[in-house]
């Protein structure tokens, strides 16, 4: 007897097109993460005085960045709810458009207030794109080839996130500093044209009545807690009120909205799907992966820029090898995890992971660069193997109508992952950099003291306003930043190690079935097709 093959889920014309809409929507993912890493080049070009920059303070720098990732974050989860509600290409357009015009205006602020609300603006388009890409994604794709497909979409967001140092300081060296903003439009055109002619409308066909108050209650949360988060690394101490007071009410706000969100009918987020251990352990492993991620490009910066004396843009291609593991090995992390299945795929790529932290621990101030490119290497190829499959996991958990709720949601650990992994590691390499300079820093005039005590370049800046006399400051620093880097990457190393063993003990021995439930069978019915364009 032979069971006839299950119908395929998505319309022929659209199948047809599948690998140019994912051309589309790396683009503009690209685009989005890029902003993410690229500014970080621009910083001492926008300090300096007009007109070559805006004469921008430290704090004013730092908003610069945090208020893009407090927008963007606390927006994630709300903007793929309205995806799934009113349309993702709708969300994706609307997305898109708003982060091209941000950007024109970031471009052309004339003061840094006015280019920390025009980066909280693009943070509102970011937030509106990202969460569509995924989800369009597992709407334009055969179940067959969702973990492929994911895998190339895993390895942009990694080539985005290093290629931002490369990209901002080329055009740091040629151009001015609203260059890194500017770049951003004629590739936002080009996407959004794409998008107009090869993306189609998905959304889900039972959306069920409005949550306001869940929303609401998650946006509170989210806001709170990353600027708690933010907050408590810019002062380096997590038991300031000014940190620990908002993280606070982010947490309560968030268990507020977990428990309204278990009684209401019509929820925002079904809290039932966190009792499923795969899509509960996934979203915690991307979680890790990206408070590596981010804690690597944080301290490895300081360490090729500030104590190897690497330009922006050579430490930038630095970077390059983790990306191009990434890029070569995500699309085919399919590959592994069909022989070896998701729990050991992810659990060696974390262990990959912490083997490169090892390394980070071990580094000097002489060691032979080609460490540090084996070392992105080996990281990369373990990042790689670890994003495509839980990100498979996570969409593979939920029924495919909720493909945005779950992308935010992973977009979501994502971001708050990686926020962490800049705090608190930034606070421990503060802290213990300091702690290491202080017998060398109360050698200095009382009023020097506290500011050259901030980081290992507030140090080299007072070194070099001292002349000579501060040439004894430089190689006492060096040390001490080698020696905060040491306990960082050793703490980052611990926590990678738990997250492989969560991936080993609570993620499935064998692939999960992307597009709906766990347990949802190829011949059961998916009533969430994307609508067919009249023109398709």
């Amino acid at each position: 007897m032979t069971t006839a093959a299950a119908p395929p889920r998505v319309p022929e014309a659209i199948h047809r097109r599948r690998w140019a809409i994912l051309c589309t929507l790396v683009l503009a993912l690209l685009v989005v993460v890029l902003d993410n890493s690229i500014l970080n080049v621009a910083m001492k070009t926008i300090a300096t005085p007009a007109p070559v920059g805006l004469g921008a303070s430290q704090s004013d720098l730092e908003w610069s960045i945090n208020s893009y990732t407090l927008v963007f974050a606390g927006l994630l989860f709300t903007s793929g709810l309205l995806g799934d509600r009113f349309g993702r290409k709708r969300a994706l357009l609307g997305g898109m458009v708003v982060f091209g015009i941000a950007s024109l205006l970031s471009s052309m602020a004339a003061s840094p207030g006015e280019l920390v609300g025009y980066r909280a603006l693009m943070g509102v388009g970011a937030a509106l794109a990202m969460p569509a890409t995924l989800a369009i994604i597992m709407n334009v794709f055969e179940r067959s080839e969702q973990p492929k497909a994911i895998g190339i979409w895993a390895g942009a967001v990694g080539l985005a996130i290093a290629i931002g140092p490369i990209t901002g300081g080329v055009l740091i060296e040629h151009f001015w500093w609203g260059s890194v903003f500017l770049i951003n439009v004629p590739i936002v055109i080009v996407a959004v044209i794409a998008m107009v002619v090869l993306v189609p409308e998905s959304k889900d066909p039972n959306p069920g009545k409005l949550d306001p108050v869940g929303v609401l209650l998650s946006i509170i949360g989210l806001v709170a807690l990353i600027y708690g988060i933010i907050k408590g690394g810019e002062l380096a101490d997590f038991t300031a009120v000014e940190a620990w007071g908002p993280t606070l009410v982010g947490l309560l706000a968030l268990a507020a909205f977990v428990w309204f969100e278990g009684r209401t009918r019509f929820p925002a987020l079904d809290v039932t799907w966190f009792r499923n251990k795969v899509f509960s352990a996934s979203v915690v492993v991307v979680g890790v992966v990206f408070f590596a991620l981010m804690g690597v490009s944080f301290f490895g910066v300081f360490y090729t820029q500030s104590v190897r004396g690497y330009s922006a843009l050579q430490a930038g291609l630095l970077m390059l090898p983790l990306a191009v593991a990434q890029l070569l090995f995500a699309p085919r992390a399919r590959l592994v995890v069909d022989r070896f299945g998701v729990a050991a795929t992810a659990a060696v790529g974390m262990l990959l992971i912490a083997v490169g932290f090892v390394g980070y621990a071990l580094l000097g101030v002489a060691t032979p660069i080609w460490v540090l490119i084996v070392l992105g290497l080996l990281m990369g190829t373990g990042m790689a193997h670890v994003m495509p499959p839980v990100t498979v996991a996570i969409m593979g958990s939920l029924p495919r109508e909720k493909a945005g709720a779950g992308s935010a949601v992973n977009n979501t650990f994502r971001q708050v992952g990686g926020s962490l992994g800049v705090a608190v590691l930034g606070a421990v390499l503060s802290t213990v950099y300091r702690d290491h300079m202080s017998d060398t820093l109360n050698q200095l005039p009382a009023e020097l003291r506290d500011k050259a005590g901030e980081s290992l370049e507030a140090t080299l800046a007072i070194a070099g306003r001292m002349g000579p006399k501060g040439a004894a400051l430089v190689a006492p620093a060096d040390d001490a930043f080698i020696s905060a880097m040491h306990v960082v990457a050793s703490l980052s190393a611990g926590i990678t190690v738990a997250g492989a063993l969560i991936a080993w003990f609570l993620l499935p021995r064998r692939s999960a079935a992307p597009g709906g439930p766990v347990g949802q069978g190829a011949d059961q019915p998916d009533h969430s097709r994307p609508t067919v364009p009249a023109d398709a």
